[in-house]
């Protein structure tokens, strides 16, 4: 059973303010409970869950702490959770914050200007996951990388991708590396075959790519268009995008 300390904590980590002064985040279901409980077990501060769930994945818990770990009722999880409909099993977990990575030659990265949507940003993060794209730069006006519903849009992708918060502008300009900025004017990406690997620059939704940003692509690429849309959501553009520019 939790402490109604222990539950106060856990709710706090609802606001981006207290995820940033404690350094923990939630993640939530059973899949993405399985994956961080096998690969980031060190990490775990506290399992709360169902007696079904917890039973049943005993042996993912032996490494756990018993006093980290809380059976409780349906009623009890939806105070604790985040998401609209609570699913089984709730982890908090403490960010491992590593130092700013450098993009290793030969390797596909995303850039993100000024996407916000929460879903958004963890759908892109399970797609480049998908394509074995292992990095992401965020502008700094991007979702936050643990917000509860970034963290679930993702299905436990954010473990295997990387994440840098930047100076875009700064950050593309130092990288020396190909920008295919995804533009609606921009090339047709289906005719563009077999391209050096580098950076794939996402806009916003409604706004596209910042014209600062944009001016520093070495190539502009568009999906073409056969309907009468307006525009792709993010997260669909950019996994049309990469299934053309990310060769096996």
């Amino acid at each position: 059973m939790l402490t109604k300390a222990q539950i106060k904590y856990i709710q706090s980590l609802h606001q981006k303010k207290f995820r940033a002064e404690t350094g923990a985040y939630i993640a939530e279901g059973p899949k993405i409970a399985t994956e961080v409980l096998t690969e980031i077990p060190r990490q775990v501060q506290y399992v709360a869950a169902s007696p079904a769930w917890l039973t049943a994945h005993a042996c993912l818990l032996k490494d756990i702490p018993g006093e980290r770990v809380a059976e409780v009722s349906p009623p009890e999880l939806e105070r604790l959770s985040a998401l609209v409909t609570p699913n089984e099993v709730l982890v908090v977990l403490s960010r491992q914050d590593t130092a700013p990575w450098v993009l290793p030659e030969g390797a596909w990265c995303l850039a993100l200007d000024d996407v916000r949507d929460p879903g958004n940003l963890g759908t892109i993060i399970r797609i480049a996951d998908w394509f074995g794209v292992g990095f992401v730069v965020c502008s700094e006006a991007c979702a936050e990388w643990y917000n509860p519903k970034v963290i679930q849009a993702t299905m436990g992708s954010f473990l295997r991708v990387r994440a840098l918060y930047t100076d875009l502008t700064a950050w593309l300009k130092k990288a020396a590396r190909p920008v295919y900025a995804a533009t609606l004017e921009g090339e047709p990406v289906t005719r563009l075959g077999e391209l050096p690997p580098g950076v794939v620059l996402v806009g916003n939704e409604s706004r596209g790519i910042d014209p600062g940003l944009r001016a520093l692509a070495t190539r502009e690429v568009t999906i073409p268009r056969a309907g009468s849309a307006e525009s792709l959501n993010a997260a669909i553009a950019t996994g049309i995008i990469l299934s053309h520019l990310v060769q096996d």
